[in-house]
């Protein structure tokens, strides 16, 4: 499983001209799905991406992380962070979960992330979304698991 986190000031998701999800400041959180991915991994995953210290402390050093800062979660399904772009000019997706799996797993992951207290706001899986956030930093991560 494949995590790409931004710390940002605000962000939202729209599917058909609505807002599905939208959050003031915490982590968007672009979720891959791949082909040998199961609960352990979305499991981890989760952990990983909730303790990450992307957050300044009182002395301004990257010490806290999403909870801590009092921050929330926009998670948004991104299956072409799972592509193959190792040659050529078109990206091939043979590395993705089927989508009954990743949605599976991706609900999975807003569950595990959403027990722990935090507040998870979310795409809508499989559509046409449009996200929009203020990255904060800039800040970006790649996680995997």
């Amino acid at each position: 499983m494949i995590a790409l986190i931004q710390r940002v000031s605000h962000a939202n998701v729209d599917v058909a001209g609505k807002t599905v999800g939208k959050i003031d400041g915490g982590l968007l959180v672009l979720l891959g799905v791949e082909k040998d991915d199961d609960e352990k991994k979305c499991k981890r995953l989760a952990e990983r991406v909730l303790a990450y210290r992307i957050f300044s402390d009182s002395e301004d050093k990257m010490n806290l992380n999403v909870q801590q800062a009092g921050g929330s979660l926009l998670v948004v399904s991104q299956f072409t962070l799972a592509a193959d772009t190792k040659k050529g000019n078109r990206p091939g997706f043979s590395y993705g979960a089927l989508p009954q799996e990743a949605e599976r797993l991706y609900e999975l992951f807003n569950k595990n992330c959403a027990d722990t207290g935090i507040k998870v706001e979310s795409g809508e899986f499989a559509a046409d979304m449009q996200v929009s956030s203020t990255n904060d930093g800039p800040v970006t991560f790649w996680l995997q698991v």
